[in-house]
C-alpha cells in the first residue's frame, strides 16, 4: 500500500521521534529546493524531464521539473521506496 502524507504531516512524525527533528527536515527540505532554483540542471535528471534534488540527512528527494519560469516541483520521493512507485501519482 502506498502512504500519502502532508509536508506538515511528515515534519510532525519527524518532530515526535526527537525534539527539533521536524525543524531540521524543513531546513533540509528548503535546502535542497534552493540548490534546484539555484542550479536546475544540475540535479540527477530521472525521467525525460524530471529531475531529482536530494535531501541531505534523510530519505528523501524533491523531484522538479525545469521552465522558463523557475521549477516546478512534483512530489517528494521516499528514497526507500521501490523506484518509480511516484510515477503514478503525477
Amino acid at each position: 500500500m502506498i502512504q500519502k502524507l502532508s509536508y506538515k504531516t511528515l515534519l510532525i512524525i519527524y518532530e515526535t521521534i526527537r525534539p527539533d527533528l521536524g525543524y531540521d527536515i524543513a531546513l533540509e527540505f528548503y535546502a535542497a529546493i534552493s540548490r534546484a532554483e539555484s542550479y536546475p540542471m544540475c540535479s540527477a535528471l530521472i525521467d525525460a524531464s524530471v529531475r531529482r534534488s536530494l535531501v541531505s540527512r534523510f530519505p528523501y528527494g524533491v523531484l522538479y521539473a525545469d521552465s522558463d519560469k523557475g521549477i516546478y516541483i512534483l512530489a517528494v520521493m521516499n528514497l526507500h521506496r521501490k523506484p518509480g512507485y511516484w510515477q503514478n501519482r503525477m
